[in-house]
C-alpha cells in the first residue's frame, strides 16, 4: 500500500468482530479496549467503534466505551469514526469524544432536507463526515451512479451547507466481487473508476470504503480474503482512495503474495477478459482450496527453500536477508564439516559471492546487501564459540580464515557522522574483506596507530562536514611523514573528486589517494588496488586524471566575478516599507524538550532515507520503481516497523529551542542582534557572505542573507532554531551493532536523521503560524512542506546560503541550546548528538534560497576583517568555496 493510505482499524465493531462484540455484551470493557489497543499497535490511525447490535443498548455502550477509552493516552492519540446507521448513537458518541470525530455515516438516502440537518450538527460538533454514495433511490452500484450522488451531496455540503471540503469523506461503497452473478463482475472496477472522477472532480474531498465487504465471497478462506483485500487496494490507492476499514495487522504486502493466486486475484478484481476455460470466478474458486488456511499461517509453499540441501538453504537465507533458521542451519553445517571454519570457508562464503555478484550487477541494493550482511554475522557468530574451542587446542591456525584484505576505516577528528561509512564497511564485508571500524571522531594519530598495529591493507576516510576536508588533508600528511605506503580511500558527502585532487593527493605521493564516490564503488576500488596486475594501471590512470582536475582548478572558475563593492551595489533591494516586517508573538528563547515523536513521524521527507542507502528515486514513486522498487519497498516496510517502536518504546527523545530578536543589517552584510527593542545594545552579530558571480541580467541581484533583514531604521527581527530527535540513538545503535546486527543499526540511525529533520520541519511551521505567526492562515500538506512552498525561510550555517560553520557558535549562544538541548558542537562544529539540525529563520515574504558560490579573495580579506580574523583563518574556514589557490 502506499504510505498516504489511512488504515482504519476494524476490530472494534460489534458487526465486523465476533470477538468484540462477545467483549461488549459482557460488558468487559477493560478486554475491548486491548482490542483497540492492538489495531492501533498494528498500524491503524483512526479507529472506527460501531455498537449497532440487537442485544446491546447501543447509545449506552458507544458512551460507556468512548468516555473508557479516553482515558487510555496510547488508544487516544487517534481519531475516532463513530459509526452507527442511527443518529442518536452517533450523537452520544460525539459528545464523548475529545478532539476531531468522523461521523460514519450521513447519506441521502431519506432525502436532501434530513441530509442537510444532519451534516449542519456534525457542522456545529466540529466532526468530518463520511458520505455514503446513497440516495433516495438505493445504493449506488455502477461508476456513473457513485459519482453522480456524490457530486449532488458535494455540492449541497460545500455550496448550501458551507461544510470543509477537506472534511467529507466520500464512501463510493464496495461490494463483493466472485459472487457467481455476472452482474457483480465489474463491482471492484466501478468503484475504481468512480475514485479516480471523484478525486479529480471534487476538491479535497477523501475516499473511504468498508475492505473487507469485496471479499465477502470468500468467507472461510482468510488467505485468499487477504489476498484480494491486498490487491484491490493496490489498485484503488492507485486511483486515489484515502483510507479504508480494514485490518490493519492482517494484509499481506502486494509484491509478497503468491504470483499464482495474485494473479487470479486480480483477474477477478479488474474483471479482465478470461484467460482459462472458465470465467475468472470459477477459477479463482477452484484455485482457492490451495490457499486455505487459518489466520496468521505460514503457507507451506512460502518454505519450499527449506526442503534444499544445508548449502543451499544458507545460500538462499543470505540472498534474501532470513535470519529465522540461520542458527539451526548453520549448526547443521557444523556437525557435517571437518572444522567450523570450513563452514565460514565454503557455504557461508559462496553465499556471500553471490550477493557481491548481485549487487555488482545491479540485481541486488545496499539495503538488501545490509541486510544480508546481518545474516552472516549471525551465523558466523554462532560459530565462534566452536572456533575459539579450536583455538585453545591449538588446532590448525586457530580459526583464522583468510579474509581478501584488511581495510580500517574512521570518520575522522571533529565529524560525528558515519551512516555511509558504516554502510561501505557492511559491503566491503560481503565481499569477504576484513574492516576494522573506529568509529567518528578519530584524531590521525590514532588512525596511524591503529593501522600499523593491525597491518591494514588501506585506510578509508569519511566525513560529512567541510572542516572534515582539512582534516582529512592533515591525515594524509600524517601518512606521508610518518612512511606510510598504503592506498588512501576518501569518502563522505562534502568530499569531491577535485578536494581529493587538489589538497589531499599532492600531500602523499607514497602509494595512492582515491576518491570513492560511494558505496556501490567502494568494492570496484579496494580490488583493483590489492590486485597486483590491475593495480598499476588503474593507480596510472587514477593519477593522471587528478593531474587534470589540479590544472583545471588551478586556472579557476573562468565564470566572470564581480569584486565585492560591485556585487554589495548589486544587492538584492526589498521594499519594507510596502511590506514591512512582521514582529514575533515573544522575544528571547523558547524551550521545547521532550517534543512529541509522533508528530515528528508526521513531517517525514522519506525521499533522503532512500537515498541515504543508494535508492534514487521520489517518495512514493520509488516504492513503484521497475529497478530499485522491490528493495525501496522492503525498506520502506522494514523502515515503517522500527518508526512504530520508536515510537512506542520511546527510543529517542527530541529536544528543541526557538528564539526571536530583534535585528537590522548593516552596509557590510552583517546583521546585528539587539538585546530589546530599544535596539541600543547589540549582543551579537551574523556574518553573511556575498555571491559575486556577474549575473548576465541587470533585474538579477548578488545575493546575502542580510538582504532580507531591514537595514537601520525599521523594525526587523531574526529567528533562529536548535533541534535534535538523537538522544538515545547512539545507544540503540550499539546495541544493534554489538548484536551482530549492522542493518538495523544503520537503520534507527538514518530514522533518527529523518525526525531530526522533521523536527525542523515542524518547528517551522509552528513558528510561521504560532510563534513568529506571520503566515497564520498557510495551509500546507506534507507535500507542499518539503517542497518548501511557505513564507520564509531557515538557512543553516555550513549550508550553500551561509557556508561558514562558525556562525553556529553564535546561535548556539544566543539560543543556550547547550544547555537547554543537551546538544554540543565539536571542535569541527559538528552538531551531537548526529541527528540535529540548527539554523536562522528570515521571516519575509522575499527571503528565499541561494548558494554564495565561489568568492574572490578581496571579499575573503573582507569577512576576516569583521570576524577579526587573520586572513589565513578566514581561508581555512572558506576553503570549500574559495576561486582562488591561497598561497
Amino acid at each position: 500500500m502506499r504510505p498516504s493510505f489511512i488504515n482504519i482499524g476494524e476490530r472494534t465493531n460489534v458487526t465486523g468482530s465476533a470477538k468484540f462484540k462477545k467483549l461488549v455484551i459482557e460488558g468487559n470493557y477493560s478486554a475491548a479496549l486491548d482490542v483497540a489497543r492492538q489495531q492501533v499497535e498494528a498500524g491503524a490511525a483512526i479507529i472506527d467503534v460501531n455498537m449497532d447490535e440487537g442485544l446491546l443498548d447501543s447509545v449506552v455502550a458507544m458512551r460507556t466505551y468512548l468516555n473508557l477509552l479516553a482515558a487510555e493516552p496510547d488508544i487516544a492519540r487517534v481519531p475516532v469514526m463513530i459509526d452507527s446507521s442511527k443518529w442518536e448513537v452517533i450523537e452520544t458518541g460525539l459528545k464523548c469524544v475529545q478532539g476531531k470525530a468522523i461521523v460514519n455515516s450521513i447519506s441521502m438516502k431519506e432525502g436532501e432536507d434530513k441530509f442537510r440537518a444532519e451534516a449542519i450538527k456534525c457542522l456545529r460538533y466540529g466532526a468530518a463526515v463520511v458520505v455514503m454514495a446513497f440516495d433516495e433511490v438505493g445504493q449506488a452500484d455502477t461508476a456513473k451512479r457513485k459519482i453522480e450522488i456524490c457530486t449532488r451531496a458535494y455540492n449541497i455540503l460545500v455550496n448550501e451547507v458551507g461544510f470543509p471540503a477537506e472534511d467529507i469523506i466520500f464512501d463510493p461503497n464496495i461490494f463483493a466481487v466472485a459472487t457467481g452473478i455476472e452482474e457483480h463482475d465489474n463491482y471492484a472496477v466501478d468503484f475504481i473508476e468512480a475514485v479516480k472522477v471523484i478525486k479529480a472532480t471534487l476538491p479535497y474531498a477523501r475516499i473511504s470504503g468498508g475492505v473487507s465487504n469485496v471479499s465477502f465471497s470468500f468467507r472461510g478462506n482468510e488467505p485468499v480474503r487477504r489476498a484480494i483485500h491486498s490487491v484491490f487496494l493496490y489498485h484503488a490507492i492507485n486511483a486515489g482512495m484515502d483510507m479504508g476499514i480494514v485490518n490493519a495487522g492482517d494484509l499481506p504486502v502486494y509484491d509478497d503474495i503468491d504470483p499464482e493466486l495474485r494473479e487470479a486475484v486480480e483477474d477477478v478484481i479488474l474483471n479482465r477478459p478470461q484467460r482459462h476455460n472458465v470465467s475468472n470466478t470459477e477459477y479463482l474458486v477452484d484455485l482457492a482450496p490451495k490457499y486455505k488456511g487459518e489466520k496468521g499461517q505460514v503457507e507451506a509453499k512460502t518454505l519450499a527453500w527449506r526442503e534444499g540441501t544445508v548449502e543451499e538453504r544458507l545460500k538462499h537465507a543470505l540472498v534474501n536477508g532470513i535470519t529465522e533458521f540461520i542458527d539451526a542451519d548453520t549448526e547443521e553445517a557444523r556437525l557435517q564439516a571437518a572444522r567450523p571454519l570450513h563452514v565460514i570457508e565454503g557455504p557461508l562464503m559462496a553465499g556471500m559471492n553471490v550477493v557481491g555478484d548481485l549487487f555488482g550487477a545491479g540485481k541486488m541494493f545496499l539495503p538488501q546487501v545490509v541486510k544480508s550482511a546481518r545474516v552472516m554475522k549471525q551465523s558466523v557468530a554462532y560459530l565462534m564459540p566452536f572456533m575459539e574451542a579450536e583455538k585453545q587446542q591449538h588446532v590448525a591456525d586457530g580459526g583464522a580464515y583468510q579474509a581478501a584484505g584488511k581495510i580500517l576505516m574512521a570518520t575522522v577528528k571533529g565529524d560525528v557522522h558515519d551512516i555511509g561509512k558504516n554502510i561501505v564497511g557492511v559491503v566491503l564485508q560481503c565481499n569477504n574483506y576484513e574492516v576494522i571500524d573506529l568509529g567518528v571522531m578519530v584524531p590521525a594519530d590514532r588512525i596511524l596507530a591503529e593501522a600499523k598495529e593491525h597491518k591494514v591493507d588501506m585506510i578509508g576516510l569519511s566525513g560529512l562536514i567541510t572542516p572534515s576536508l582539512d582534516e582529512m588533508v592533515f591525515v594524509a600528511r600524517e601518512m606521508q611523514r610518518t612512511g606510510f605506503d598504503i592506498p588512501l580511500l576518501i569518502g563522505g558527502a562534502t568530499t569531491s573528486k577535485t578536494h581529493t585532487a587538489v589538497k589531499i593527493e599532492p600531500g602523499y605521493s607514497n602509494d595512492q589517494v582515491v576518491y570513492v564516490l560511494d558505496a556501490s564503488r567502494a568494492v570496484g576500488v579496494v580490488s583493483q588496488l590489492l590486485s597486483e596486475t590491475d593495480k598499476p594501471k588503474f593507480v596510472a590512470d587514477t593519477k593522471a586524471d587528478y593531474v587534470k582536475v589540479r590544472d583545471a582548478y588551478g586556472k579557476g572558475d573562468n565564470k566572470p566575478r564581480s569584486d565585492l563593492n560591485e556585487a554589495r551595489e548589486r544587492k538584492f533591494l526589498i521594499d519594507f516599507v510596502a511590506e514591512p516586517p512582521v514582529a514575533p508573538t515573544f522575544l528571547g528563547v523558547r524551550t521545547f524538550s521532550p517534543y512529541d515523536l509522533n508528530d515528528l513521524a508526521e513531517h517525514i521527507d522519506w525521499t533522503p532515507f532512500f537515498a541515504t542507502w543508494e535508492l534514487a528515486g521520489r517518495f512514493p514513486d520509488i516504492l513503484e520503481d521497475d529497478i530499485v522498487g522491490e528493495a525501496a519497498r522492503g525498506l520502506y516496510k522494514d523502515a515503517q516497523e522500527m518508526l512504530a517502536r520508536i515510537l512506542t518504546e520511546k527510543w529517542f527523545e527530541a529536544r528543541g529551542v526557538v528564539g526571536f530578536w530583534p535585528a537590522n543589517a548593516t552596509d557590510d552584510d552583517d546583521i546585528e542582534v539587539y538585546e530589546d527593542e530599544t535596539r541600543t545594545k547589540v549582543i551579537a552579530k551574523f556574518h553573511t557572505l556575498r555571491q559575486q558571480m556577474k549575473k548576465p541580467r541587470a533585474d538579477q541581484s548578488n545575493l546575502a542573507l542580510s538582504d532580507f533583514v531591514a537595514p537601520y531604521g525599521t523594525p526587523d527581527w531574526i529567528g533562529g532554531f536548535a533541534v535534535t530527535a538523537g538522544h538515545g540513538e547512539l545507544e540503540i545503535a550499539k546495541k544493534f551493532k554489538d548484536a551482530g546486527d549492522d542493518y538495523n543499526a544503520i537503520l534507527a540511525t538514518a530514522l533518527a536523521d529523518r525526525l531530526a529533520e522533521a523536527f525542523a520541519e515542524s518547528l517551522h511551521k509552528k513558528v510561521r503560524r504560532e510563534l513568529w505567526a506571520y503566515a497564520v492562515d498557510e495551509d500546507l500538506d506534507i507535500a507542499g512542506l518539503i517542497a518548501e512552498q511557505y513564507k520564509g525561510i531557515r538557512p543553516a550555517p555550513g549550508y550553500p546560503a551561509q557556508p561558514d560553520h562558525t556562525e553556529k557558535w553564535t546561535l548556539f549562544d544566543l539560543l543556550d541550546a547547550r544547555a537547554r538541548t543537551g546538544m554540543e558542537l565539536t571542535e569541527s562544529l559538528a552538531m551531537t548528538p548526529p541527528a540535529s539540525v540548527s539554523g536562522l529563520y528570515f521571516a519575509h515574504p522575499k527571503a528565499h534560497y541561494f548558494g554564495v558560490g565561489k568568492i574572490e579573495k578581496d571579499q575573503v580579506e573582507d569577512y576576516a576583517r569583521r570576524k577579526g580574523w587573520a586572513v589565513d583563518e578566514a581561508e581555512r574556514w572558506l576553503s570549500p568555496i574559495l576561486n582562488y589557490i591561497p598561497s
